[in-house]
């Protein structure tokens, strides 16, 4: 059984579709079909705690995705695991040569250009315009600031990531 920290939610188990098991899969994968491409899936919330499923069959209807899934034989099956998050083992994800995960970011230094430390990458978001970093401050920050949102605008705030160091170079006003 995996930890936390070993898995990433890649997606959510979404409402029953037909009567014969099937169920509405919601990827949160940037290609959404890719999703059918990590295995295996435990399922967490609504009653399911690293629950291992297998994928049956799965197709896109419409504009959605469907599954059926491994031992989920009925509508009533599915309806128990609708809202159950999908998370995969990190180590199924290709490596990235050049480019990198969201959970490669948390934790990283973010640092201004200017050589001012702003404190590590708390957690990362979409906004819709633009990706969000959320930094937790060090503690004694000379400006007063717990948390920072920064937008993850690559050239713009965001100069340079570097993985081997675990930082992150922003222009940015620290007193902002």
């Amino acid at each position: 059984m995996s930890s936390a920290s070993d898995t990433i939610i890649v997606g959510k188990i979404g409402a029953p579709y037909g009567v014969k098991g099937w169920v509405k899969i919601n990827s949160f994968t940037q290609v959404t079909a890719d999703i059918f491409g990590y295995a295996p899936w435990q399922l967490n919330g609504n009653g399911c705690s690293n629950q291992e499923i297998k994928i049956d069959q799965w197709r896109q209807q419409g504009k959605n995705l469907v599954a059926k899934l491994v031992g989920i034989e009925t509508r009533d099956d599915a309806e128990q695991i609708k809202n159950a998050e999908i998370s995969v083992p990190t180590s199924v994800l290709p490596e990235l040569d050049d480019d990198f995960y969201w959970k490669d970011l948390i934790g990283m230094q973010v640092v201004t250009d200017k050589g001012y430390d702003l404190g590590t990458v708390k957690d990362m978001f979409e906004t819709g315009a633009n990706d969000v970093m959320l930094v937790k401050a060090k503690n004694n920050d000379a400006f007063g600031q717990k948390e920072r949102l920064l937008p993850f605008l690559h050239d713009q705030v965001v100069l340079n990531v570097d993985k081997q160091a675990k930082s992150i170079t922003v222009d940015w006003d620290p007193g902002f």
